[in-house]
């Protein structure tokens, strides 16, 4: 026995040797990456998202393997799919609940790097790399969107589309370049499939990416304060398990929707084949849309309203600088914290109102929720950081945040 284990591990060390890919894992996610010791569970959801792109590519790879990417087969493709293929309706629910926990998991994630200032410096590009994956998934998930050639999917692609025909000189010329022809036709179909195959994979590298540029300066951490080495402790088996703990209830949350309210996400019109001649009473996007969905409609002024919508993405790469305080973590700024939490809130306002018609109360709510966002963005957050007096940080992350009254 001992013969054998030997040569197995000489076997380890010639392999290690020349592809070093235990090691690599070892010091990515293993006992030789030390975190701090204070992460509580958000910092689940980063992993979380990384289990779902793997489940979002896997189901993928099957959907696509029964797919007909053809405007007079593609529904019914997807309806062959439900009823022929074996466990076909699992494998599609399982996608398609997945795109909403999968945005649900990244907005959170997104949310508690706002919330914990995990963008200031040194974790700039982290940040940056961060919000190039949101915007790559979102596009993934438009596109995905289309593929069934429902009612909801071809009016969707139909009014998303034309709206890069308002962007000066060149937004013609992009939205022929996305139909392939003049119109919402099989060609449009043809570049959605083959885009919605492929930007996953970009998605992944993004991710090696994303975890590269975190490891360089480390985790943040709830506190937001430089963690002392003697202050951390291996990533694994500590957060492996906590990790893993996190799945197992994202898994009975996730596993409950798909079984017992599959279509609750779903919009009933896109159970409908595509027709050109008849127009939905109402044309919106999927809900993890529909807070930009809101901006553009919120804005009489075409331009400007595709502009406030690709704008709203784009201000997050310049937050690490918008942000003038030298404090990471709300928990010790009493102004930020409350105007957090007011943003959060706007948010889910402005979701509500994209799934509305675009008149009265919801149209009002728009405007004032779009205004709320760029001035949180260009006005509050640096104006914030200047004013406002924080509370005095702990020496050390072993040091409580709050003394107990004497």
């Amino acid at each position: 026995m001992s013969t054998e284990k030997t040569r197995l591990q000489r076997i380890f060390e010639w392999h290690e040797a020349r592809l070093p890919l235990v090691s690599f894992v070892d010091h990515a996610v293993g006992t030789k990456y030390p975190a701090p010791k204070n992460l509580n569970y958000f910092w689940n959801f980063g992993f979380l998202a990384g289990f779902m792109l793997m489940t979002m590519i896997m189901t993928g790879l099957f959907l696509a393997m029964n797919y007909t990417a053809n405007v007079n087969m593609a529904f019914d493709s997807v309806e062959r799919i439900m009823r022929d293929v074996n466990f076909g309706w699992l494998i599609r629910y399982m996608h398609f609940n997945g795109a909403s926990f999968f945005f649900i998991v990244v907005y959170i994630h997104v949310f508690r790097g706002l919330y914990y200032g995990s963008y200031k410096s040194p974790r700039e590009v982290l940040w940056w790399i961060g919000v190039i994956i949101m915007i790559v998934m979102m596009a993934t998930a438009f596109m995905g969107y289309v593929l069934p050639w429902g009612q909801m999917s071809f009016w969707g692609a139909t009014v998303i589309t034309n709206l890069f025909s308002v962007i000066p000189v060149v937004g013609k010329m992009i939205t022929t370049l996305l139909w392939g022809g003049f119109s919402v036709d099989n060609p449009l179909l043809n570049r959605f499939f083959a885009l919605h195959f492929l930007l996953p994979f970009v998605i992944l590298g993004l991710v090696f990416l994303h975890i590269w540029a975190l490891h360089i300066p480390g985790s943040n951490n709830p506190l937001g304060i430089d963690v002392a080495p003697g202050d951390k402790i291996p990533f694994h088996p500590y957060y492996t398990a906590k990790d893993a703990f996190g799945l197992g209830v994202f898994l009975l949350a996730y596993f409950t929707m798909v079984f017992w309210f599959p279509n609750a996400l779903g919009d009933p019109v896109n159970y409908v084949k595509a027709n050109p001649l008849v127009t939905p009473a109402s044309i919106v996007p999927e809900w993890y849309l529909l807070p930009f969905y809101a901006m553009v409609r919120s804005i009489p002024n075409a331009v400007i309203g595709v502009a406030a919508m690709f704008g709203s993405l784009l201000v997050l790469f310049a937050v690490p600088w918008l942000d003038t305080s030298r404090i990471r973590s709300a928990t010790f700024r009493p102004i930020y914290k409350i105007l957090f939490w007011v943003l959060l809130a706007n948010m889910v306002m402005l979701g509500w109102c994209g799934a509305q018609h675009p008149e009265g109360l919801p149209l009002v709510l728009s405007r004032i929720g779009t205004f709320w966002y760029f001035f949180h963005m260009f006005i509050l957050l640096p104006v914030v950081g200047w004013i406002e007096t924080p509370k005095p940080l702990p020496a050390s992350i072993n040091t409580p945040a709050l003394k107990p009254a004497e």
